[in-house]
């Protein structure tokens, strides 16, 4: 987008042209299917050692059950981190980070947004790999076993998810340490009360 486009649209106290920040929300979209998709495939693995508490607690439910909200859930994820990523990059351009801060991690408002940037463009990447390598497995490698996923295709993603900790730990550091895109925040700094967006 153009630079001179961004700077005539009306920026609100968050820095951006609308109230509520699309990116942390598209985040935990991203976050939940990714992270339902691994969890009920690793139940689906383990169904034998579970059958006897959903039978104590009178829950019909199969093993294929597990898998279908595995592979819906991978695929979803997969979709929508396309546009988490893409809202990422469209606020990241509008950020004004305070320059002489340092993050937790001893990083300036530059290096976090860098590898915050960096890091969401290969978490897409793995992401679609995840999906891709589930939809193989469940219509080809894994048909007509009882299995529907591979111990391998799990660790990976438990890998992710440990990924997505510490990318999404960047991702606080920017709103927490540099207040980017954070309303209250900006607001306190500037010396007005949140509380009036609210009335």
């Amino acid at each position: 987008m153009d630079t001179e486009i961004i700077n005539q649209m009306p920026i609100g106290a968050n820095g951006l042209p609308y109230h509520i920040p699309i990116h942390p929300n598209l985040v935990h979209l991203t976050l939940g299917l990714f992270i339902i998709a691994i969890t009920f495939d690793i139940a689906g693995v383990f169904f034998t050692l579970e059958k006897p508490i959903f039978k104590f607690l009178s829950i019909r439910v199969n093993r294929a059950n597990f898998f279908d909200v595995g592979w819906y859930n991978i695929v979803a994820s997969a979709i929508i981190t396309f546009f988490t990523v893409a809202a990422g990059f469209y606020e990241i351009m509008l950020a004004k980070p305070q320059p002489d801060i340092k993050s937790a991690w001893g990083l300036g408002a530059m290096e976090t947004m860098l590898w915050h940037g960096v890091g969401g463009v290969l978490l897409l990447a793995f992401i679609v790999g995840m999906a891709v390598w589930r939809g193989f497995q469940r219509f080809k490698f894994c048909k007509d076993k009882t299995l529907q996923v591979q111990l391998s295709y799990l660790l990976v993603g438990l890998v992710i998810m440990f990924v997505m900790y510490l990318h999404g730990t960047l991702g606080a550091h920017m709103a927490g340490e540099f207040g980017i895109h954070n309303t209250a925040d900006n607001l306190l700094q500037s010396g007005q009360d949140p509380n009036t967006l609210l009335k």
